[in-house]
């Protein structure tokens, strides 16, 4: 099992179809894929994005393991988290928490105080990864996702101010 922190790096349109499966794959499961290459394309050359990917490091460089990946978009005051995904493989690792803390980091730089997005109801593991790094779950929107299948699924509006407190250490029992 690798130690080291992952590599992190802007996301080239090279990766694209990479991180549109890794979408497909486990975030967009059971709901339709609207995150195709295309869109992340569209994502990677957008100046009011970023798209970041984490790597983790083998000893050769041209070797590296995709390891996961995050879009935010930013407007004037605010941004929003598109998607954060990582490689089941390489989950319970940290790497969720640098690449959100690399994006939090940019839309600081960039002016922006404030982040939002959205998580799927039944996803207990990311809205406790989130509150974890100090979101909180502000709306419950109950027919968010539309599946191909013409059902819904509820999620969670989440947010925080990047100016409060960083994430918790976790609890000691």
């Amino acid at each position: 099992m690798e130690t080291s922190a992952p590599i992190l790096k802007l996301a080239e349109l090279s990766e694209a179809k990479t991180i549109a499966c890794l979408s497909r794959d486990e975030i967009e499961a059971g709901i339709g894929w609207r995150w195709r290459a295309d869109a992340i394309k569209a994502m990677i050359r957008d100046p009011d994005a970023i798209v970041v990917c984490a790597y983790v490091p083998t000893g050769d460089k041209s070797a590296d393991r995709f390891a996961g990946f995050g879009i935010m978009q930013y407007e004037l005051d605010h941004a929003h988290l598109n998607l954060l995904a990582v490689v089941p493989s390489y989950r319970r690792r940290g790497i969720a928490r640098e690449l959100l803390l690399w994006l939090e980091k940019s839309a600081l730089v960039a002016g922006v105080d404030t982040v939002a997005l959205e998580v799927r109801a039944v996803n207990v593991p990311a809205r406790a990864f989130y509150r974890n790094a100090g979101y909180q779950e502000n709306e419950y929107l109950r027919h968010y996702y539309r599946t191909p299948h013409g059902k819904t699924e509820a999620a969670y509006r989440m947010g925080r101010s990047l100016r409060e407190t960083r994430f918790r250490p976790p609890k000691v029992r």
